[in-house]
């Protein structure tokens, strides 16, 4: 897992991937979007940014709400599947 986390692009197709593979077994885009809020907070309490791509996510992440950032999970979800 830690040379996926190496490069953006590799991480939002291990992302994708995982999008995909939640679908597949039924996970609707809202609980996947729901778990991709969790997985955000706990990044974002837990694990400093490897590189400036993570340091943008993280500061759009510090500055918003919760709600703000329920979006941000959203719309990642939605470019990890893009990506996948």
């Amino acid at each position: 897992m830690a040379t996926v986390l190496k490069t953006f692009d590799r991480w939002k197709e291990f992302l994708g991937e995982r999008v995909v593979q939640a679908e597949k077994v039924g996970m609707t885009e809202e609980t996947i979007s729901k778990l991709a809020f969790q997985i955000g907070e706990f990044l974002a309490d837990k694990v400093d940014p490897e590189n400036k791509e993570e340091r943008v996510l993280k500061e759009l992440w510090d500055a918003s709400d919760e709600q703000e950032r329920k979006t941000l999970a959203a719309v990642m979800v939605k470019v990890a599947k893009h990506n996948a």
